[in-house]
C-alpha cells in the first residue's frame, strides 16, 4: 500500500486521530497518483473524492474543509486503490461524459474517448447539420457499444431515427438504458455483427470499430489494455477487418448521396481510403481530431 493511501485507510481506522479534510485527502490523493505515473491525477482525485462522498463539483468544492469521518476514508482509500491498479477513472464511476451526454459504461462497453467527437462533428458536417436537423434521416451506428456515437448524432437531429448494432448483448443494453435515461425513443438496437441484420437505406453509417491491430493490443496503456473489451480493441492483424466489412457492405444500405463516417487509427487513413474506394465509395481528407490526428474518414455514395 503506498504512503498516501495508507494515511487514507488510518482516518478510515481511527477517525479523529488523524483526521483529514476532504481538500486534504485530495491532495493526499493527486501526489499518490502523479508518483504513480498517472496522467491528469489532480482530475481524477477530484472525481474519485466527489464520487465516494456523493457530492458534485460545487458541492465538493464547498465542502473543502470539512473533516472526513470513517466511511468516508475508508470509500475514498477503496477507490483510489482501484485507481492505482490503472483502472480508468470512468469505470469506477460507471459513466463517462461524451459530447455533453453522461453516458453509463461497464465491463460489456469500450470507454468513449475525446477524439471519438471528432466522428460526430465529422458526420455532422457531411450532413450538412443546419438543413439536416429537419429531416426524418436514417442513421446506423455499426458496433455502438455504450451508444455514443447514436445518441450523440440523435440529440442534434430532432428528427432522425437511428439504430445501433453490437455482437454484445451486454453492450446493447447498457446503449439501450442510456437512451432511455435521456428519452431518445428514436433509438433502436440490434443484436448482429456489424451491419449484418440491416436493411437499407441509411442516410448516414458511423462506426468506432476495432481498429488495434492484433500484436499490438499487449503494448497498450493498461486503463485500456486490461479493461476494455477486447472485442471492441481487435482489429485483426492489419487493423482494418472491419472497415473490409463496412466498405463491403455499405454500398447497399446507404441511400443516393448517404455518407460513412468511421474512426481510424493513427496511419490508418489512406489503408481505409483505399478500401472504401475500391469498394466504389467516395472517401474525403480525413478529419483531424484536437491533437491534429487524423481521426474521422468520410466516405459518400
Amino acid at each position: 500500500m503506498t504512503p498516501g493511501v495508507e494515511r487514507i485507510d488510518r482516518t478510515a481506522r481511527t477517525g479523529g486521530a488523524s483526521a483529514t479534510t476532504v481538500a486534504g485527502v485530495r491532495r493526499v490523493l493527486a501526489n499518490e497518483l502523479r508518483a504513480a505515473g498517472i496522467d491528469s491525477p489532480e482530475l481524477d482525485a477530484r472525481l474519485l473524492v466527489a464520487h465516494a462522498l456523493g457530492l458534485d463539483h460545487a458541492a465538493l468544492a464547498a465542502a473543502a474543509t470539512r473533516v472526513l469521518d470513517r466511511g468516508e476514508a475508508a470509500a475514498i482509500a477503496a477507490l483510489a486503490r482501484r485507481r492505482l491498479a490503472r483502472e480508468p477513472v470512468a469505470r469506477i464511476r460507471g459513466s463517462k461524459e461524451f459530447w455533453g451526454l453522461e453516458l453509463c459504461v461497464d465491463a460489456a462497453t469500450l470507454v468513449p474517448r475525446p477524439e471519438t467527437e471528432t466522428v460526430v462533428e465529422a458526420a455532422l458536417a457531411a450532413l450538412a447539420a443546419d438543413a439536416a436537423r429537419a429531416q426524418r434521416l436514417r442513421v446506423a451506428d455499426l458496433g455502438t457499444g455504450c451508444g455514443a456515437l447514436l445518441l450523440a448524432l440523435l440529440t442534434e437531429l430532432p428528427s432522425a431515427f437511428g439504430v445501433g448494432t453490437d455482437t454484445s448483448l451486454d453492450a446493447l443494453l447498457v446503449a439501450r438504458d442510456n437512451a432511455r435515461r435521456l428519452r431518445l425513443t428514436r433509438a433502436a438496437f440490434l443484436a448482429c455483427d456489424m451491419s449484418a441484420a440491416l436493411g437499407a437505406p441509411f442516410d448516414l453509417i458511423v462506426s468506432n470499430p476495432p481498429y488495434i491491430p492484433s500484436a499490438d493490443i499487449a503494448a497498450l496503456a493498461p486503463e485500456v489494455r486490461d479493461f476494455d473489451p477486447r472485442s471492441a480493441l481487435d482489429g485483426g492483424r492489419d487493423g482494418l477487418d472491419c472497415y473490409r466489412r463496412i466498405a463491403a457492405a455499405a454500398p447497399g444500405l446507404l441511400a443516393p448521396g448517404g455518407a460513412v463516417v468511421v474512426e481510424i487509427g493513427i496511419g490508418q487513413a489512406e489503408g481505409v481510403a483505399a478500401l472504401f474506394s475500391a469498394a466504389g465509395l467516395a472517401p474525403t481528407p480525413p478529419r483531424p481530431d484536437l491533437s491534429g490526428v487524423p481521426r474521422a474518414l468520410v466516405a459518400r455514395a
